[in-house]
C-alpha cells in the first residue's frame, strides 16, 4: 500500500481517540508570508523536519536559510522529530549534509525522549522494531533484539518501535499475535503514521503501534509528538515558557495538535509534507484542529 495524504488525514481521525486533546477555541488561522511572520513574538521556535526542512533526503528550498534568520532575530532553535529509525550522530551527519548547520543539541528526537524513559525502567528483554543498518548503537546498554528471524525477539518480555524500514506485513502479523498471547508493554519511539519521502508518504510506527492496538487491546506508550515527551525534552534548558514558543510542522495531528496540548503556539506548512495537494482548508475544518498560522513554506 502506497498511502497518500487523504488516506493519511483519515488514518490520523481513525485514532483521535489515542491522541491528547487540546482546546482550539478562538482560534483563526491566518496566512504568513513566512516564518519570520509566524514566528514574531516567539522565543522560541520548535521545527518539525519532514515536510518543513526536508523531504526525505532532499532539503526544503531555503530553509536553512530560513533558520539562520531566526537565529539572528534572537530566537532559539530546536528541530524536534519523530525519526526514532537512526543514532544521534547519523541524524547530525545527514543534517549536515542537507545544508544545515545545527548544533547537538539543537536536534531533539522521539529516539531521545524514548531510550531517557527507557533507562529509568527496570532491566529487562526488549524486542526492538528496527532496521539493522546502524546496528545496536545508542542501544547498548538495552537487553534487546531486533525484532525479525530470531524467535527470541518475539519472546521478549515488552517491545519497543523505533523505525518501519523493513518491517512487513508477516513481521505485524507475528507481532500482534505474540501480543494476543501474552499481552506485554509497547513503547513506540515514532508515533508518526507517515512520513513525506521523495516518492510519496511511507508507513511508520505509529501506523504498526495503532494497528496492534486495534487488533489486540494492548495499549501503546508514545513518545514523540502529539505527546508530551519530546516537547518536555526540547523545552529543558531553554528558560522559555510555553506562551513564547511555535510548533512549526506539517501535520495537523501531530505537529498542531500536540503543540496546542503543550500550550504552543502553531504554523502549519503546507507544500512539503502530509498535505501536499490535499485541501488544507477542509482538513482544518474536519479534524477540529486549527493552526494560529499557515504557510506554503518556511
Amino acid at each position: 500500500m502506497t498511502p497518500d495524504p487523504d488516506w493519511a488525514f483519515a488514518a490520523y481521525e481513525a485514532v483521535r481517540g489515542r491522541l491528547p486533546s487540546a482546546d482550539f477555541g478562538g482560534v483563526t488561522p491566518r496566512a504568513a508570508a513566512d516564518l519570520s511572520e509566524a514566528a514574531e513574538g516567539a522565543e522560541l521556535v520548535l521545527l518539525d523536519a519532514y515536510g518543513v526542512l526536508n523531504v526525505g533526503e532532499a532539503p526544503v528550498p531555503g530553509a536553512a536559510e530560513r533558520v539562520a534568520a531566526l537565529r539572528a532575530e534572537g530566537r532559539q532553535v530546536r528541530v524536534v522529530s519523530n525519526s526514532a529509525g537512526y543514532p544521534k550522530r547519523v541524524m547530525m551527519a545527514r543534517w549536515r549534509s542537507l545544508g544545515f548547520d545545527f548544533a547537538a543539541h539543537e536536534v531533539v528526537s522521539s529516539r531521545d525522549a524514548a531510550l531517557a524513559h527507557l533507562a529509568t525502567l527496570p532491566r529487562q528483554r526488549w524486542g526492538v522494531m528496527l532496521s539493522p543498518v546502524h546496528g545496536a548503537e545508542e542501544l547498548e546498554d538495552l537487553d534487546h533484539t531486533l525484532l525479525g528471524e530470531d524467535p527470541e525477539g518475539w519472546e521478549a518480555g515488552a517491545f519497543l518501535l523505533l523505525g518501519a524500514d523493513g518491517w512487513t506485513e508477516a513481521r505485524q502479523e507475528r507481532l500482534e499475535a505474540a501480543l494476543r498471547d501474552r499481552p506485554r508493554p509497547v513503547l513506540v519511539g515514532n508515533p508518526d503514521i507517515v512520513a513525506p519521502r521523495e516518492g510519496g508518504l511511507s508507513l511508520e510506527p505509529g501506523h504498526w503501534a495503532h494497528r496492534l492496538a486495534h487488533r489486540t487491546g494492548v495499549a501503546p506508550d508514545f513518545f514523540g509528538k502529539p505527546f508530551a515527551p519530546v516537547f518536555e525534552r526540547a523545552l529543558a534548558g531553554t528558560g522559555v515558557t510555553p506562551d513564547r514558543v511555535l510548533m512549526v510542522g506539517d501535520t495537523l495531528q501531530t505537529d498542531i495538535l500536540g503543540g496546542r496540548a503543550m500550550g504552543f503556539r502553531s504554523a502549519l506548512v503546507t507544500r512539503w509534507g502530509a498535505l501536499a495537494g490535499a485541501d488544507v482548508d477542509g482538513a482544518i475544518t474536519r479534524s477540529g484542529i486549527v493552526p494560529d498560522w499557515t504557510l506554503e513554506t518556511i
